[in-house]
């Protein structure tokens, strides 16, 4: 048979397609970071001025914090959380243009206390190492009620601004009651405006009805940089940092036991 030049050039383009369309063959290689592996030299001076420049702002003095801010443990009120879930609802305000009677953030966020004295850069970028963002979300007074009792059986209460939440009788018949912070009752039916975290309404820390939130509005700010502009601001105005009062949980020892051990019905 006659060689057809055409047909050969056919036969070789089909076969040829498929393997040029083929992704390139990629290995890949775990390798640990250790002191074995030498330092760059032309990386070093790319980043010490950088290494230099961040310290240097770490050291920055904010305010005096005479007292120190707290995290609660073993049953105590979470002073720090407390200020930070202020901070929250009070910076949301403005963003939105109207009242936000309620915030929360999560204690797991937390990640370092306040120490008594000055405070710096540094010590707000320990207590906030994540870019967590503010998030405002509309939820009825139902679901205000039901977010701080979540909380509650989660971790004993998350930090929270605006409400204060009581449980009364023993742990088999426990009942909650969750107010507004002045007492007065909190309409189920009411929409509310509620400042949170990207990370919580997002589903994380087992705060479920958070993730109900309806129009959500995206602040573009982090927590950590509404901190750190409310400490300037107090410094600024020659003003201590002091803890809010306590009292936005009122739970008894039995009741704390019993959601230390997971047994509390609510």
């Amino acid at each position: 048979m006659k060689p057809n030049p055409g047909r050969a050039l056919l036969v070789f383009s089909l076969f040829s397609l498929p393997l040029a369309a083929q992704p390139p063959s990629v290995k890949t290689e775990v390798i640990p970071i250790t002191e074995a592996i030498p330092e760059d030299a032309d990386i070093q001076k790319v980043i010490a001025p950088l290494a230099a420049e961040i310290k240097a702002s770490f050291g920055l003095p904010l305010v005096e914090a005479p007292q120190g801010l707290f995290r609660g443990r073993r049953g105590e009120e979470n002073l720090l959380g407390y200020w930070v879930s202020d901070v929250m609802r009070r910076a949301a305000q403005p963003l939105v243009g109207m009242p936000v009677p309620f915030a929360i953030t999560n204690a797991g966020g937390l990640r370092a206390n306040l120490r008594p004295g000055q405070l710096k850069v540094g010590d707000i970028f320990e207590l906030m190492p994540f870019e967590n963002e503010m998030v405002v979300i509309e939820l009825t007074g139902a679901e205000v009620i039901q977010v701080v009792k979540e909380g509650l059986l989660r971790r004993g209460g998350e930090p929270c601004s605006g409400v204060k939440a009581k449980i009364e009788g023993p742990p088999e018949q426990a009942v909650l009651t969750v107010t507004w912070e002045d007492g007065s009752p909190i309409d189920p039916e009411a929409t509310i405006k509620v400042a949170t975290t990207d990370y919580l309404y997002g589903g994380g820390d087992s705060i479920p009805t958070l993730k109900k939130g309806r129009k959500p509005f995206t602040t573009g700010v982090t927590l950590r940089q509404m901190l750190l502009d409310e400490c300037a601001a107090l410094g600024k105005a020659k003003k201590d940092l002091v803890s809010p009062p306590p009292g936005r949980y009122g739970i008894p020892v039995p009741i704390q036991e019993a959601i230390r051990d997971k047994k509390l019905k609510l």
